[in-house]
């Protein structure tokens, strides 16, 4: 079963930046759908950002202009770019990918999570 290993979480004050990553244990033949999403205190988790197989990307309305997800592919990575952080982006961040094994059995994975706290 691939894991994944989330990083770069951590304490910024407002308008600073972080970059998440999101490394898979073990290279995937491809995958349909990876996401990033979050969970505040008393909050359900909630898609923030994902991006398609063919390279089609969405993201949560609060986040658009201000987040960039992308992938490298050569190191089975997904990062989620976090510019102009706001307070209310104070949450765990976790990674989901579903995708497929080079065995043709699919999957789909979460991490562990990171905590990214903004101060106001």
């Amino acid at each position: 079963q691939v894991q994944l290993v989330e990083s770069g979480g951590g304490l910024v004050q407002a308008g600073g930046s972080l970059r998440l990553s999101c490394a898979a244990s073990r290279s995937i033949f491809s995958f349909n759908y990876m996401g990033w999403y979050r969970q505040a205190p008393g909050k359900q988790r909630e898609l923030v950002a994902g991006i398609t197989g063919g390279g089609s990307t969405n993201y949560a309305d609060s986040v658009k202009g201000r987040f960039t997800i992308y992938r490298d592919n050569a190191k089975s990575t997904m990062y989620l770019q976090m510019d102009s952080l706001k307070f209310a982006d104070t949450a765990v961040y976790y990674c989901n990918v579903d995708g497929y094994y080079y065995s043709g059995l699919n999957f789909n994975a979460w991490g562990q999570g990171t905590q990214v706290t903004v101060s106001s």
